[in-house]
C-alpha cells in the first residue's frame, strides 16, 4: 500500500478521483462552500452524523463529487483516539467494496498527532497476513492518500508515521508465521536481511558461541527441541561511536509448549505469538532504517523453541546463568525470562544509555491490564516517564507496575540463587524482580506484552505492538530538546510492504 500526504481543502477533495472518500469532520467545522461541506452541514442538521467518534454516513455517488462511494465520519473532538476510532470505522465501511485508492481528508485543521493515528489506523485495517495464504486474498487498498490543509508542515510527521507502520506490519507478519514458518534459523535470517536497509548491521550465534558465552540458562530452555537456538545481535549507527546506544531485547520464544510443565492443548497454538517481543524489535529496526534517526540502537533477540524431549529442562533443575546467578527452574513454562536474564547479561558490554526488554512474559499481566496497556516496569523514573510520554503519543499506552523488594521474597530458593518463579500472587511483578537481579548495570525498563501483542478469536493476530511505543521513544530520544525530529531526505510518496 502507498501512502501519499497530499495538500486537500474539502473542495479539491471532491475532485479527487477514488473508489473511496472517507471525510473525517469534527462537530465544528469551518462552514467553507462546496460540495462536500453542504453535505457535512445537512447531515449534522438531520442528525444523519451525530458528534460521537467513530460515527458515520455513507453515501453513493453525491452530486458534486468525483468518488463513487463518500463516507462521512465524525472525529468527535478531533483527538488523536477519537481520530484513530473514526478512521477505522471509515475504512473498514468501504472495505467490501475492495477499493485501491482510498482518499481520507480532514475537514478542519490535524496537528502531528492525529495524522500518525490516522495513518495507524488505516494501515492496522487494511493490512491482511500473506505469507501462508493465497495471495489472492492480498490487501485490496493499493493507495492511500491523507489530505489536510497544509501537506508541507505535517511532511516530518508523515515519514516518521510512514516508517513505523512498515515497522509494525513488519512485526505484524513475523508475529503471525505458524511456528513452522518461524524457527529461530528463520527468525534470525530475517534479522540478517534487514542489513540490506541503510546503517543496519547484524551478528547471529549459534549454540557454541552461546556455551562458549555461558549463556547456560538460555542453552537450558533450547535443549528440548530439535530446532537450534539462535542468538541475534542488531545494530543501527545513527549517532556518533561513542555515543552510547539504547539497548532492546526482545523474546524470541518461537514456540512454548511449556516444556515439561505442559500447557493446556486449548490455545496453544496461540503459543506462536511468543515471540512477539522479537519481532516488536525486528520492526523497529525496519522502521529505523526508514527513519535514520541520530541514535544509536542495539538489538538482542535470544531465540529458540521451549519444547519436550528426553534432554528437555525438568522442574527442579539447577542452571547457571551468564551473570554467574544460579537459578533453580521451578517452572519449564517460566521461560522467557530465563533467556531473557542471559540477554541482560550479554548488554552490558554495549555499555548501554538504557536497556529495555520486551517480552509476552506472564499471563498475570494480561489479568491485570488486559489487552489495552501493555505492563511497564523500570528502576528508572526518568527512563520509565519517558517511555508513558512515548506511548500516550502513540496510542500504544502502557501502565507502570511496582517494582517493591517486598515482591522478590517469594523467588528465594534453597537450593540455588533464585528460583525462577515465586507464587500465583502478583505474577507480572515477581517476574519483573527476577530479570530485575540481571540488570542492576544500567538503567533498564521491562514492557510485558502478553495482554497486547496479539488478539484471540475472530480477530486473532499480532498487533504490531509496542513497535509505536518503542519508535515514539527512540525520536523523542533522538531530538534535541525542544525540538521535534528532522525528516530523513526522502520522496513524500512512501510504500509499505
Amino acid at each position: 500500500m502507498d501512502f501519499q500526504l497530499k495538500t486537500l481543502s474539502l473542495a479539491q477533495a471532491a475532485t479527487e478521483k477514488a473508489d473511496a472518500l472517507i471525510v473525517l469532520s469534527a462537530s465544528s467545522d469551518d462552514g467553507a462552500t462546496s460540495p462536500i461541506a453542504t453535505l457535512l452541514a445537512q447531515a449534522r442538521e438531520t442528525d444523519d452524523l451525530p458528534a460521537k467518534a467513530g460515527k458515520l454516513l455513507q453515501l453513493y455517488r453525491p452530486a458534486g463529487v468525483a468518488a463513487s462511494r463518500v463516507v462521512l465520519v465524525s472525529v468527535g473532538d478531533g483527538s488523536p483516539a477519537s481520530v484513530r476510532t473514526a478512521v477505522s470505522a471509515g475504512v473498514q465501511a468501504v472495505k467490501p467494496g475492495n477499493p485501491k485508492r482510498v482518499v481520507i481528508v480532514f475537514a478542519q485543521s490535524v496537528d502531528a498527532s492525529a495524522l500518525r493515528q490516522a495513518m495507524f489506523a488505516a494501515a492496522d485495517a487494511t493490512y491482511v497476513y500473506t505469507t501462508t495464504k493465497p495471495k489472492a486474498e492480498a490487501r485490496t487498498v493499493r493507495q492511500l492518500v491523507l489530505g489536510v490543509p497544509e501537506a508541507a508542515t505535517l511532511d516530518a510527521a508523515f515519514r516518521e508515521s510512514s516508517a513505523t507502520v512498515a515497522g509494525i506490519e513488519f512485526a505484524k507478519e513475523w508475529g503471525n508465521r505458524p511456528a513452522n514458518h518461524c524457527t529461530p534459523t528463520l527468525l534470525a535470517e530475517a534479522a540478517n536481511a534487514l542489513t540490506e536497509l541503510p546503517r543496519i548491521r547484524c551478528e547471529v550465534l549459534g549454540p557454541k558461541e552461546v556455551a562458549k558465552l555461558g549463556m547456560d540458562s538460555f542453552a537450558a530452555v533450547a535443549q528440548g527441541s530439535a530446532e537450534p537456538l539462535r542468538f541475534i545481535v542488531l545494530r543501527y549507527q545513527g549517532a556518533g561511536k561513542d555515543d552510547a546506544p539504547v539497548v532492546l531485547v526482545g523474546k524470541g520464544i518461537t514456540f512454548d509448549t511449556g516444556g515439561v510443565s505442559l500447557k493446556p492443548a486449548a490455545e496453544m497454538d496461540e503459543m506462536k505469538f511468543d515471540m512477539c517481543g522479537a519481532a516488536s524489535v525486528l520492526g523497529v529496526f525496519r522502521a529505523l532504517a526508514e527513519c535514520k534517526p541520530a541514535i544509536n540502537v542495539v538489538g538482542l533477540i535470544p531465540s529458540c523453541e521451549n519444547m519436550n524431549d528426553g534432554a528437555a529442562l525438568k522442574p527442579g533443575d539447577v542452571v547457571t546463568s551468564m551473570s554467574g546467578q544460579t537459578i533453580e527452574v521451578l517452572n519449564t513454562d517460566a521461560e522467557g525470562r530465563l533467556i531473557l536474564c542471559d540477554a541482560l547479561s550479554y548488554a552490558k558490554r554495549f555499555e548501554p544509555a538504557v536497556v529495555i526488554d520486551i517480552a509476552t512474559l506472564t499471563g498475570a499481566c494480561v489479568v491485570a491490564l488486559g489487552g489495552v496497556r501493555s505492563g511497564l516496569f523500570s528502576t528508572d523514573d526518568t527512563l520509565a516517564a519517558a517511555l508513558e510520554t512515548a506511548g500516550e503519543q502513540s496510542q500504544d499506552r502502557c501502565w507502570r507496575l511496582p517494582l517493591d523488594e517486598d515482591y522478590a521474597e517469594g523467588l528465594k530458593s534453597n537450593f540455588a540463587d533464585v528460583a525462577n518463579i515465586a507464587g500465583r500472587a502478583g505474577g507480572a511483578i515477581t517476574a519483573a524482580k527476577f530479570l530485575q537481579r540481571f540488570a542492576g548495570d544500567f538503567p533498564w525498563a521491562h514492557l510485558d506484552i502478553a495482554g497486547t501483542a496479539w488478539k484471540s478469536g475472530a480477530a486473532k493476530g499480532s498487533t504490531g505492538r509496542p513497535v509505536g511505543l518503542l519508535m515514539a521513544y527512540l525520536m523523542n530520544r533522538a531530538a534535541p530538546a525542544g525540538v521535534a525530529p528532522a525528516a530523513p531526505a526522502a520522496p513524500r510518496k512512501r510504500k509499505v510492504r
